[in-house]
Parts: structure tokens; sequence; C-alpha cells
């Protein structure tokens, strides 16, 4: 969280939603109740694979998905956005214009525009990141993720053990039907395809996942091939726990969903080519979601960017968040939330006026948080790690050093 202030503000929902309930942000129009991601940020957009094994730009991370406001998605991407162009190096005008595009290609997927899933037709950041997911394959997955296509996840800085009770369930979970029939449908497998435990391990993960409990899980695929032949191949399963958002529910709040079930029926809500990919269940105490990693999986990394590829990002993004939005709401609901998105502008700028006044708001407050994260958290660990403050180590520190 300390490389960038972008990176602060992936890391920070919480304070995020703070500012939401705060009398400023209270300012925002309540648009329908629908499924909304509820941390929005560039990171937890981009290609995700297709059971087809193809790619198509969708929402990735619904940890924080809820029956809420469309509106918190619309602004935490307005201030991902911002915060892109401040660590880009953009002038104040071009936030300004980001923002405008954002919402325009908002509207656009409200109008019935369909984001396009042609490479050629994708901003240059975003086609860069495509044209990689498309051309990656197994091989460069196990690479990136486990260091080669192994048998065994090896131990060490990404990867902890898990004690033998969190094993032992683990390994039970490639016994489900549902896990078997998870794998199967993907890559063409043949229906009758059975899994072998191969090893697990504690996964250690970004800023979404301190504190959660993740598992890497790698199992041994049996299945016929085209030739009649058995083949065997590896896949590489997420299993990640689930708890209570940030982010509020909408009205009555809570309907009853188990933490997992909420993130699935989320990411089936809003991004139904990863929804189709995942299952909730539980182990040992914890309510978790699983899913196969494919090779077109990847996140979009915006870290340095020109003004007119910024602008063309906000658009498209804009479309893919609006087209998420659009498909749960009926003729009433779409007409009442477009007409809300269309009010409120200004003769300076054509974006509603409470979106520039969050932003504004957002950005200021984060940069102050930004640094006092720095000052707090990466200047003591730079501190403990010398030498001559080894025996001062606390587990406060500890946990510091590592961060």
């Amino acid at each position: 969280m300390a490389r960038s202030a972008h990176a602060f503000v992936r890391g920070s929902t919480k304070q995020f939603y703070e500012w939401i309930g705060s009398a400023a942000g209270g300012q925002i129009p309540q648009g329908p109740s629908v499924w909304i991601c509820g941390d929005c940020h560039i990171g937890n957009l981009g290609p995700i694979g297709h059971v087809e094994g193809r790619a198509v730009v969708e929402m990735r991370d619904l940890d924080q998905s809820v029956i809420g406001n469309p509106a918190h998605d619309v602004v935490r991407l307005a201030l991902s956005l911002a915060m892109a162009a401040r660590s880009s190096d953009l002038p104040g005008v071009t936030t300004a214009r980001l923002t405008e595009d954002l919402v325009a290609g908002y509207e656009r997927a409200f109008e019935g525009e369909v984001p396009s899933e042609d490479i050629a037709d994708l901003p240059p950041p975003i086609r860069l990141v495509m044209k990689r997911a498309v051309k990656r394959t197994w091989k460069r997955l196990f690479d990136e993720r486990i260091g080669g296509k192994q048998n065994k996840i090896p131990l060490g800085r990404r990867f902890w053990p898990l004690s033998e009770d969190e094993r032992t369930a683990v390994r039970a979970l490639t016994a489900l039907d549902g896990i078997r029939a998870l794998i199967a449908k993907l890559e063409d497998r043949d229906d009758r395809t059975t899994l072998k435990f191969r090893d697990a391990a504690f996964w250690v993960k970004g800023c979404s996942s301190l504190g959660l409990w993740r598992v890497a899980l790698l199992v041994e695929l049996r299945d016929r091939s085209k030739k009649g032949k058995d083949e065997t191949s590896l896949a590489l399963l997420d299993i990640k726990q689930a708890i209570e958002p940030s982010a509020p529910w909408g009205g009555d709040g809570n309907p009853g969903f188990e933490p997992a079930e909420r993130v699935l029926t989320g990411a089936r809500k809003l991004a139904p080519a990863l929804g189709a990919r995942m299952l909730a269940t539980r182990v040992l105490d914890r309510s978790v979601f699983v899913r196969e990693l494919l090779p077109q999986d990847l996140k979009v990394e915006l870290d340095e960017l020109a003004a007119d590829e910024a602008r063309a990002v906000a658009y498209y993004l804009g479309m893919v968040v609006g087209r998420a939005h659009r498909r749960q709401m009926d003729t009433a609901a779409t007409a009442s939330w477009t007409k809300e998105m269309a009010s409120h502008r200004t003769k300076n700028l054509d974006a509603p006026s409470w979106l520039w006044q969050a932003i504004t708001q957002l950005v200021a407050q984060h940069e102050f948080a930004y640094l006092e994260h720095c000052r707090r958290y990466a200047l003591e660990a730079d501190r403990l790690a010398r030498p001559q403050a080894a025996e001062e180590l606390t587990p406060a520190a500890e946990a510091a050093v590592a961060e």
C-alpha cells in the first residue's frame, strides 16, 4: 500500500465507506438497489477467462459485493481513476475530463451499447493486458503462481504450511462433486474428469486478503482425450475466506446470505464469466468460495498513463460497470437512474456535480491518509529492518516489516 497513493486507495476500502457513511457521503444520490461490486477500483476490473476458453473484461473481485447503491461503484471507480492520474503526473484538468468520460461510458451502457471484446477496439492499456491474457499459457500461469508446473507447492515467502486439520479439510474438497463439476466444465474437459489431491498451502496475497484465510490447492486431473486415451494435467484452485463486507447493504440489509454465498451471487449478477466458475462452501468453520485459476485471468495495472489513454480507459471501464448494473434493472429503474445520472451538470463539467464533489473530497482525504500510512508503517519497517534494530522486533513490528 505504500508503493503509491493509487496503491493505497486499492487497499483502503474501509476508509472509503467510512466517508460514504459521513455527512459528506450523504450527498451521493440513492440509485436503484442492485448488486454492486462494492470495491470497484481499476485493479478489480480486467480480463476473465470464459468457460469456452476466451476472455472478457469484467469485475474480477467481488469480495465486497452487496445489494446496494450503484453510485458507490461509480464514485469508487472515479476515485481510483483520479488517483491513477495523479500517480501518472497528469494535470487536474485531465482528472476532470476522465470523470466526464467515465460517466459518458457508463451512460452509453444504459443506452444499450456493449463494451467491445475485439482486441483492436480496446484502449491501448487494456488492449495490452488483453493480448497478454489471450496468449498466456498454462505453463506461464504455473510459472508465475507457484514457480513452475510441478506436483508440489514450494513453501517460502508466498506459501506457508497449513495445519494438519486444515490440510485434511482442504483435501476433502477434492472429493466434492461440486468441485469436480466446476473443473470439468472448463477447457472442454471430459465430464468424467477425476481429481486427485496433490498439495495445498496458505497463500500470502494482497490487500484484499489481509487477515483472511486463503489457500492454493493443487490437484491432478485425469480425463479422456479426443483420441480416447487417459491424460493427466494439473489445475490450481484458489480458496478464499469470505467475511462480512465493509460495503453497506441497501434496503433492509443482508437478506440472509452466508458470506461466500453473497460473493458467489454477486459474481453471477455482475460478472457472469467469473460467477460461472465459482463455488461456495465451508472449510472447517470458515465460509469460503473456490475457483480454478485460468491463464486468461489478469488484473488491469495502470501505474503510468498518458492523458488520452487515461480518458479512453475511463470511458471503457465506465461501460463495463454500466453494463453490469444495467442488466439488473427493469425499465422503470433504468429510466429513473439514467435521469439521475444526467442531472446536476454544470456548464463547466459534463458529469454530475455530486460525483465531482465526492472525488475532490476523497482525493484530499486519501492523499493525507496515504502519507500518514507511510509515516506509520513504511518508515518504521525500514528502521526495524536495519541490523541494529533486529532485537527490537515485536509481533506488530514483524508484521510491519513483512508488509
